[in-house]
């Protein structure tokens, strides 16, 4: 799915009426001074310290000042390296271009280049943000940018290369001999790509809402490592006593924010909806806009949020080609992350650290269907696991630490009646959101505490 404006281009211009018209009388964008700095030759990307001179370039606006030592390329040597951009070298086509898979004749590296199409929707602003905050912005979960070529008028990226390709093509129109998901894999790609929305918004200074989180740009290395691309459309967040950016409206269809698509007003909670939506594609397996199912169920997050309220149809928002090889009781936490997420009023949703905190637990409980509880722990202390489940019966906690709403969700609970009943509490779209992000963060301080206590007593007997 190409990233597309929210609005139609009438919609938009109403949001954004001196959005550059002189581009389009033009028929194509004015090149920014940065943009003409950028050769194949010598010369080094480079942003503008000058404070004075930031109003005449785009680039300051949306990253950091520094010095970017990404590797330029030549046309000649990525068009030798894709063997002339054959047919047998194209992985995929974008909104912004198409990708081929090529190899480096300096190196022998196997690389990503992407081709921007030179009349598509990545322009030259974008092209240049996209250079450096994949130069800056370095984490795990991050796709590696190893250089760039501007040549002419010729724009190209090229990336590290990723073998199981972006999570859209594991998740959605399978070719029949092609196995889906299981549950644990899922569980692992939502959590990494959770955590590189929380290196985005937490650790890097000042933050960076990444603005266009969907499957499509969840790339996957060996093991299903998930890893952030596309970086085109990312934004600094606010900073200061500032709540949010105000910038024009661009997205993909159906992960936009609410309160962003109708105000162009865009925090770090917006980014959360996005993830809610793609966690929601991999809890069911459905696309987040899908115009061949019937009225009502075309739009994933409209379909979904009338299930949020009642346990006895949370298993209809299962993908039934899990063929019900899940665990309920997992099942009913990952729902109670998406449904805290998709939340319509963003201070409702919770932070993305809070997400990470949940998704880390639910990724650590390995799902086994061959055994009697469905979960295989994979931390030591089984035993007292059982026993520690038994007494507390899987009920609503005290908080002894008298932090956030005073409650904690047991994620470790039996499946009695009373789990599902308090998930579908917690369900209920009048959730209040200190204590979503409560509970969401008390699932994996429990689990760490768990573990540490777990490791300790091992040590303990080992030197007794």
């Amino acid at each position: 799915m190409g990233c597309f404006p929210c609005f139609d281009s009438r919609e938009e211009e109403k949001l954004n009426p001196q959005k550059g018209g002189d581009d389009h009388k033009n028929g194509h964008p004015t090149v920014p001074p940065n943009i003409s700095k950028l050769s194949s030759g010598a010369d080094r990307l480079k942003l503008r310290t000058n404070t004075g001179s930031r109003s005449d370039s785009v680039a300051p606006k949306d990253v950091p000042d520094a010095n970017i030592a990404a590797h330029i390329f030549t046309f000649r040597e990525l068009a030798a390296a894709t063997k002339n951009f054959r047919p047998e070298s194209f992985l995929g086509e974008g909104g912004f271009g198409r990708v081929y898979r090529g190899r480096l004749e300096s190196t022998g590296q196997v690389v990503a280049v992407k081709q921007l199409d030179r009349n598509g929707l990545q322009g030259n602003r974008e092209f240049l943000v996209e250079v450096l905050m994949l130069s800056l912005l370095h984490h795990p979960n991050l796709v590696n940018l190893i250089g760039y070529c501007a040549d002419g008028d010729q724009r190209l990226l090229v990336y590290e290369f990723m073998p199981l390709g972006s999570l859209e093509d594991h998740l959605h129109d399978l070719p029949p001999d092609k196995e889906p998901l299981d549950w644990n894999t899922r569980m692992k790609i939502a959590a990494g790509a959770a955590r590189g929305l929380e290196y985005l918004h937490d650790q890097a200074n000042p933050p960076v809402i990444y603005r266009d989180f969907k499957s499509s740009n969840i790339l996957l290395d060996e093991g299903f490592h998930p890893k952030l691309s596309d970086f085109g459309l990312a934004k600094l967040g606010p900073v200061g006593d500032k709540s949010h950016v105000s910038t024009r409206v661009m997205g993909t269809y159906g992960y936009c924010a609410p309160e962003y698509a109708m105000t162009g007003q865009l925090t770090v909670k917006s980014d959360v909806y996005s993830f809610g939506v793609v966690f929601l594609e991999l809890i069911t397996g459905r696309k987040a806009i899908d115009s061949t199912r019937p009225h009502g169920e075309q739009n994933l997050v409209t379909w979904a949020r009338p299930l949020f309220n009642d346990r006895r149809k949370f298993a209809k928002l299962a993908d039934p080609r899990l063929q019900g090889r899940y665990p309920m009781r997992g099942l009913y936490q990952a729902l109670a992350v998406a449904s805290m997420c998709i939340q319509e009023q963003a201070a409702t949703r919770p932070l993305i650290a809070d997400v990470v905190t949940a998704l880390s637990y639910l990724a650590n409980q390995a799902y086994d269907p061959n055994t009697a509880s469905g979960y295989n722990y994979r931390n030591s202390g089984d035993k007292d696991e059982k026993r520690n489940r038994d007494e507390r019966g899987g009920k609503i906690l005290r908080n002894e630490d008298g932090g956030g709403s005073g409650r904690r969700w047991d994620l470790e609970g039996s499946e009695r009646d009373d789990s599902p009943k308090e998930t579908a509490r917690m369900l209920n779209r009048d959730l209040d959101r200190e204590r979503a992000v409560a509970e969401a963060k008390m699932w994996g301080e429990n689990w760490r505490e768990k573990r540490r206590q777990n490791a300790q007593g091992s040590f303990d007997g080992a030197n007794g």
